[in-house]
């Protein structure tokens, strides 16, 4: 037995556990991204005229008026955190956060150093259900599975 076998031997077992650990880690993910949006659009409910104000004068949503964009923005906030983390239209939502984290970093050029990290973070953290789906432990894995037969 060569040295690559035993070690792919040896490691079987391991992979196979990390394996089993990726639906939990897909949640985790999903739940960790969907806190951090959610909480954003609670803070902009608690006082609806700063939420305003700050979209008429801080960010700077080109195409839409301050009031539509603090509407939209809000809306987008609550809305998509729920769906990606039941995980139904997970893709989908992963990717309106994608976008709308994006469009958070262009509406804002105050943002400082360490505020485009966490966004950069949250995009990141965003690609992996966008890219590979909410996983096992969604809404969308169930009907999948149990309603479409694949």
């Amino acid at each position: 037995m060569t040295l690559v076998q035993r070690t792919a031997r040896w490691l079987a077992p391991v992979i196979k556990g990390l394996d089993s650990l990726q639906p939990l880690i897909h949640l985790g993910v999903r739940l960790w991204v969907a806190d951090v949006f959610w909480k954003s659009g609670v803070e902009s409910l608690k006082d609806w005229e700063m939420t305003v104000d700050l979209f008429t004068h801080e960010f700077h949503v080109p195409l839409l008026a301050p009031y539509a964009a603090a509407v939209l923005g809000t809306g987008v906030e609550l809305i998509f955190p729920v769906f990606l983390a039941l995980g139904l239209a997970g893709r989908f939502s992963a990717g309106v956060l994608f976008i709308f984290n994006i469009m958070a970093v262009i509406s804002y050029p105050a943002l400082n150093e360490v505020g485009l990290k966490d966004h950069v973070y949250w995009g990141i953290l965003l690609l992996i259900p966008l890219l590979h789906g909410p996983g096992k432990i969604s809404i969308d894995y169930f009907i999948r599975r149990h309603w479409m037969g694949k």
